[in-house]
């Protein structure tokens, strides 16, 4: 399904994305490009975090139904296809201090976001997956620590 994005820019700002279909599901980015390339991934998240909650994901609204919307003033409208999804969701325990789970609960209602969907997204957004660097410990060393 392709929803309906606007893209924001004001002054000197990073360039912002809303979505009227799902008010609080916003993303940015510092170019154009980096704006465009979260505003799918923000969806999804917005969307699973729905989705866990038990509510209804709405049916794309079309730009003519929403030609009165203040919002609207000074954006530029798109269209950003939401990946519904495909992996099962899976509810997982987590152990943290109460004031950090009271931190993330503030920044989650901040972001218009699910306690489960910020911690998804918080955890997920820019992770980089390299390789794990090899022990200082040379071959030789290794090995006769594991014979003897």
């Amino acid at each position: 399904m392709d929803y309906i994005a606007y893209l924001h820019k004001d002054g000197k700002s990073d360039f912002g994305v809303s979505f009227p279909d799902f008010p609080g599901c916003i993303t940015a980015g510092k170019s154009l490009d980096e704006a465009r390339r979260r505003a799918p991934e923000a969806l999804a998240f917005h969307i699973a975090g729905m989705l866990e909650d038990g509510e209804k994901i709405p049916k794309p609204s079309r730009i003519d139904d929403l030609a009165d919307d203040p919002n609207r003033k000074d954006a530029v409208a798109f269209l950003v296809s939401a990946e519904l999804p495909k992996a099962k969701t899976v509810r997982v325990n987590v152990t943290a201090r109460e004031n950090q789970i009271e931190l993330i609960d503030r920044l989650a209602r901040r972001a218009g976001m699910t306690r489960s969907a910020y911690m998804v997204q918080s955890a997920t957004s820019g992770a980089v997956h390299r390789p794990r660097p090899a022990s200082s410990r040379s071959k030789a060393q290794r090995t006769r620590r594991t014979a003897g």
